[in-house]
C-alpha cells in the first residue's frame, strides 16, 4: 500500500511505459487494456456525459475553451488533457481544480492488482483514473482530450454527446501513418454511431475521410469553418476577436486571454460545438459563452499557448512542436514587433527535425537545449542539424540556463521565444 502521493507517482512512472518519456514504445495499438481496466472499475466511462476532442493541433486549447464555457454555464465540468506541464494532477480537473493527491494515492492502491495483471501503459492508467474520478464526483459533463490519434487512443471507449476534430497535420507519422489521409482516418476513429461531429477546419485534402466515416456511422457532420470566420487583433497582450457567422457579425469584441493567432482556427470549432450542445438541450447563453472564453486560463489553468512571460524584452513560450504548429508560431513571431530575435529551442527525437528547422527564422540567434527526458534530442545533434541549414547559435543544454543566457544577451526592444517541444516549455521555471 502506498502512503504518499510521491510513492504512488513513482510507482506509475517507474513501472509503466510512458510515451512522454520513451515515445512510440509506450503506445498500445488496441483498446484491450483500457476495456479491461474499465471493467475492473465497474465501467466508470459509462457513468457521465462527455465531449471527445481529437486533432493534430489545437485540441488542448479547444478542450479548455469548451470546458470553461460549460463551467461558466453552471455545469459541474470535468476536464482530461495530456501531457501535463508541471504536475501530474494537471491532467485531471473538476471545475478547473486539479485532482487531489489523495485521490491519486487511493486510486493507485485500488488499481495496483490490476496493473500487475494487465500490464497497462502509463497513459491507459491516467485515462481510467480520470474516468473513475469523474464518475465518483458525478460530473454533469467531462471534456476528454485524445492523447494520440483517436481510433486506438485509450480515451476512445467513451460514447460522447459530441465529437470534435480540430485539424489534421503532420505528426506522429511513425504511429498514425505516412499520409494526411491515413492520419485523418485515425482521428476520424472517434466518430461514433449517430453522434454528431464537428470538424473545426475544412481541409480539402482530407475532408472526404470525415465525410465517409460520418456517413458510415450515420453521424451528423459539421465543418465549422463553413459557417464561422474569425479575425484577431492584439491589444495589450490579449487577443480581441471578431466572429462572423454566415457572413454576419456574431460577436464583435471577444477578449480572449490566448493571444496566439492560431486560435482563430480553433474558435469556429468551439462555437459550432456549443451550438450543437444548445440544440441538444444544454443551457448555455451567449453571456456564459463569452464569459467562459474570456476566463479560459483562470478557470481551467491552460498554459503554454503563446504565453507572454515578460515584457521588455518580450519573452514568449509556446508548445507548438510539429510542422503545422511551428508554421503558426513563426507567423506570429513575424507579426510581433521586435528588434533582435533570440530563440531557445529544443526538440524530441521522433519529430520531423529537418522539416521544423527549415521553417525557423534564419535571422535569429539560437540557444539549443534539451528537456530532461529520454525522448529529448541531444542538443549537440540539434545544433549540428540547425547549423547545416544556416541557423546560427550555441548549445546551452539546460533549458533554464539557455533562457537565462538569452535574457542576458537581449535588450528591451528584443524578443525571446522558447519552444520547439512541450517538454521544453514544461521546464520553464515559474511557469
Amino acid at each position: 500500500m502506498f502512503k504518499t502521493y510521491q510513492e504512488a507517482l513513482n510507482y506509475l512512472y517507474n513501472n509503466l511505459p510512458m510515451f512522454q518519456r520513451i515515445g512510440a514504445g509506450a503506445f498500445k495499438k488496441d483498446l484491450t487494456n483500457t476495456w479491461a481496466l474499465c471493467e475492473a472499475l465497474g465501467n466508470p466511462q459509462n457513468k457521465f456525459k462527455s465531449i471527445h476532442i481529437a486533432g493534430t493541433n489545437g485540441k488542448g486549447s479547444t478542450s479548455h475553451m469548451i470546458a470553461s464555457i460549460l463551467q461558466s454555464a453552471g455545469y459541474r465540468t470535468g476536464l482530461y488533457t495530456s501531457p501535463h506541464l508541471k504536475s501530474f494532477t494537471e491532467r485531471i480537473r473538476l471545475n478547473g481544480k486539479e485532482i487531489t493527491e489523495q485521490f491519486v494515492v487511493d486510486f493507485v492502491n485500488r488499481i495496483q492488482p490490476y496493473i500487475e495483471k494487465i500490464q497497462p501503459s502509463f497513459f491507459e492508467i491516467t485515462v481510467v483514473m480520470a474516468f473513475d474520478y469523474f464518475a465518483m464526483e458525478q460530473v454533469d459533463v467531462a471534456v476528454i482530450e485524445v492523447g494520440l490519434g483517436g481510433r486506438l487512443d485509450s480515451t476512445n471507449v467513451i460514447t460522447p454527446e459530441l465529437s470534435v476534430i480540430t485539424n489534421i497535420g503532420w505528426d506522429h507519422t511513425d504511429i498514425l501513418g505516412d499520409s494526411l489521409e491515413k492520419i485523418a482516418s485515425e482521428k476520424a476513429g472517434i466518430i461514433k454511431h449517430q453522434i454528431p461531429v464537428v470538424v473545426s477546419e475544412r481541409q480539402p485534402a482530407v475532408e472526404h475521410v470525415f465525410m465517409a466515416k460520418a456517413a458510415a456511422e450515420e453521424a451528423a457532420l459539421n465543418f465549422a469553418s463553413d459557417h464561422y470566420a474569425v479575425t484577431t487583433r492584439l491589444e495589450n497582450g490579449r487577443a480581441t476577436l471578431t466572429v462572423e457567422k454566415d457572413g454576419s457579425v456574431l460577436f464583435d469584441r471577444i477578449a480572449l486571454p490566448l493571444p496566439g493567432h492560431y486560435q482563430k482556427k480553433n474558435l469556429p470549432g468551439v462555437l459550432q460545438a456549443v451550438t450543437i450542445l444548445q440544440q441538444q438541450g444544454w443551457k448555455i447563453t451567449d453571456k456564459e459563452l463569452l464569459d467562459g472564453l474570456e476566463k479560459v486560463t483562470s478557470q481551467t489553468g491552460l498554459k503554454g499557448r503563446w504565453q507572454i512571460l515578460h515584457e521588455k524584452p518580450i519573452v514568449v513560450c509556446d508548445t507548438g512542436h510539429n510542422l503545422d504548429g511551428i508554421v503558426q508560431v513563426v507567423e506570429q513571431i513575424r507579426h510581433t514587433p521586435h528588434h533582435k530575435l533570440l530563440m531557445v529551442i529544443g526538440m524530441v527525437k521522433d519529430k520531423d527535425i529537418s522539416g521544423v528547422l527549415k521553417l525557423l527564422p534564419t535571422e535569429a540567434n539560437y540557444y539549443f537545449c534539451q528537456a530532461d527526458i529520454p525522448r529529448a534530442l541531444d542538443a549537440d545533434t540539434l545544433a549540428a542539424q540547425a547549423h547545416a541549414l544556416g541557423l546560427k547559435g550555441e548549445v546551452v543544454r539546460n533549458v533554464n540556463e539557455a533562457i537565462a543566457k538569452a535574457k542576458a544577451n537581449a535588450h528591451a526592444e528584443d524578443m525571446i521565444f522558447i519552444g520547439g517541444s512541450t517538454f521544453v516549455v514544461a521546464e520553464i521555471e515559474g511557469l
